[in-house]
């Protein structure tokens, strides 16, 4: 399949209004799509255990998206047959006194992947050029004056090209989802929250203050997309309307991702290659 449609590495505009969030595709049928994902889930699980196994290169695999768009499940569904030792997952919500101390890319960078493993960051450092730049949370900051003028916004984009830019070179491949939800599905996610007693706990008064500013989060997801996006750190816009088809496609990058890194399992020094026989008969005696 060509994943092209969906890839944003600064050659074309990224046009909010223009993208199709119900989009599913050449399926007709989910069940369709879900054989493929398990498929997918299998390849995934063998390249993850050569990855870890090589311990050369890192994966960070960023989501951000609007509430309810299918962050959590994405994350449980599509990742579910990897090996635990392998991957972290790390939520980022609202800063903590100690991480407002610091530069806003200080909490990510903490968690940024060793060598051989996976990291998810459930929201990421684009929160400090989404929310705040929605709610210019940056004025409220204990920041130099000269921190806070009308370009602060403009700065981060490039501080952020340039920091993806720092972790691709230091054996980082950086994977960025935008999960991009409809209004009208959002809105239906948000009821089946009230509605379902046992999806209560998801739904957050929040869910329904942001969602007043739905125009200029909006703008926010389109200026940030278009201004960080390059192509060694593509940005990929999901439609999320029907979930399946979100993991699918979510499914399909992370494993050609993983097939263009091509880990391998170590191989053993001759000496030591030599010696394993001689190994075997130690033990079989």
């Amino acid at each position: 399949m060509d994943l092209k449609q969906y890839e944003f590495s600064g050659e074309k505009k990224f046009e909010i209004k223009k993208f199709n969030t119900a989009d599913t595709g050449k399926f007709k049928e989910r069940s369709e799509a879900e054989t493929i994902i398990q498929d997918d889930i299998n390849l995934m699980k063998d390249s993850q255990d050569k990855l870890y196994s090589e311990n050369r290169e890192g994966i960070l695999i960023i989501f951000q998206a609007m509430d309810a768009a299918g962050k959590d499940g994405a994350i449980k569904h599509v990742f579910s047959g990897l090996n635990p030792q392998g991957v972290d997952v790390f939520n980022f919500k609202q800063p903590t006194d100690e991480e407002l101390k610091h530069d806003y890319l200080w909490r990510a960078q903490r968690h940024v992947p060793q060598r051989g493993k996976i990291a998810i960051f459930n929201r990421s450092y684009y929160e400090d050029v989404l929310v705040a730049k929605v709610h210019k949370l940056y004025l409220s900051q204990v920041l130099p004056d000269r921190c806070k003028d009308d370009s602060v916004i403009e700065k981060r984009y490039t501080q952020i090209k340039n920091y993806e830019q720092y972790l691709w070179e230091n054996g980082i491949t950086v994977i960025k989802f935008f999960l991009n939800i409809s209004k009208d599905e959002q809105k239906k996610q948000l009821l089946q929250r009230i509605d379902d007693q046992s999806k209560n706990w998801k739904f957050s008064q929040s869910d329904i203050e942001e969602r007043k500013y739905w125009d200029d989060y909006q703008d926010a997801y389109e200026a940030a997309i278009n201004e960080t996006s390059t192509p060694i750190c593509p940005w990929y816009v999901i439609p999320a309307d029907k979930k399946w088809y979100s993991r699918y496609l979510i499914s399909k990058i992370v494993l050609q991702h993983l097939q263009r890194i091509n880990p391998q399992y170590p191989k053993l020094a001759p000496e030591v290659e030599q010696s394993l026989s001689e190994w075997r008969k130690t033990l079989l005696a």
